[in-house]
């Protein structure tokens, strides 16, 4: 295998992606900020009712996967001669070891003690002895394995809540499911009449392949299935879209209700509690490695 790096204007991403796939063999192309981890890294995301956002970054590198380096080459010159030489560089080649990439991915993902008895466990590991609630987990092509510390900061606040709130969750909404973990585990912990909702058709079904694989009752879709008031609204999403979802998610939340929120850096926590302010008062109910997970209940 021969992975082939090139870097492309965001007017030629999509036609680019397309061609090595379709026409120079590519066994697969992703593409990501050419300015991750950087002061300029931006994030792409849609919302309805929102202008869509733009197709790619400004600039975008893409990782092509070849059988063999002859196809490589030849794509890279090909790429090259199809833009003039302009909009698109090559970066580089590089030869790929022989590996069972799913096994390699999976071996990632570890059992997760969320609680005392309490595991998020990948459906290809065995459950742990002593794990006395389990969620059976394959995240599929959706965020959500339990691992993140915003996902477990959100796992942790449902099970210390659950004893003395779950018998009020009549109706719960998982806004950005992901894999569904959150959905699954106010499920298990004795909510009813669960929600799921994500922008992304991959995630939709993780969560409800993850959901009957677990035995739990809940609807899953986009967001336009969110309707109506909710005992509890869970957003384990970004700081940025949840500044600007803050009207439509304190819009679901019934009065006396609570809500949720992840995906929020410590740095980010002012911000926040300056969007939610006009509809209930934000608190930092955790931290944990530079994440924070701020909570707030609906008063009136």
């Amino acid at each position: 295998m021969v992975e082939l790096v090139l870097l492309a204007g965001e007017p030629l991403v999509e036609a680019l992606s397309q061609q090595l796939i379709e026409t120079l063999e590519a066994g697969s192309v992703s593409v990501e900020d050419a300015q991750a981890d950087g002061p300029d890294e931006r994030a792409l995301y849609g919302e309805p009712g929102m202008p869509a956002p733009p197709a790619a970054w400004p600039h975008s590198r893409l990782v092509a996967l070849f059988a063999d380096e002859a196809r490589a080459r030849a794509a890279a010159a090909w790429a090259l001669a199809w833009s003039g030489g302009e909009g698109v560089r090559l970066v580089g080649l590089r030869d790929l070891p022989d590996a069972d990439w799913v096994r390699l991915t999976q071996s990632q993902f570890e059992p997760v003690a969320v609680s005392p008895g309490f595991w998020i466990v990948p459906s290809w590991h065995e459950v742990p002895p002593g794990a006395t609630r389990v969620i059976r987990l394959d995240p599929g092509q959706a965020f959500g394995t339990g691992t993140h510390p915003t996902t477990q900061m959100c796992l942790r606040w449902i099970a210390r809540q659950a004893p003395k709130q779950s018998s009020c969750w009549h109706r719960v909404l998982d806004y950005g499911c992901g894999s569904g973990v959150l959905a699954i585990a106010a499920a298990l912990h004795g909510a009813t009449n669960v929600d799921a909702v994500d922008i992304d058709g991959a995630a939709v079904q993780a969560t409800r392949d993850n959901a009957a694989a677990n035995g739990v009752p809940l609807v899953a879709g986009g967001p336009e299935q969110a309707r109506g008031e909710y005992d509890l609204v869970l957003a384990n999403i970004l700081a940025t879209p949840l500044t600007v979802l803050a009207p439509l998610l304190c819009a679901h939340v019934a009065v006396g209700g609570d809500l949720v929120l992840a995906g929020i850096l410590e740095r980010q926590a002012e911000a926040l509690r300056a969007a939610y302010a006009p509809m209930l008062a934000l608190l930092v109910a955790d931290a944990q490695d530079g994440w924070i997970l701020m909570t707030g209940r609906r008063s009136r």
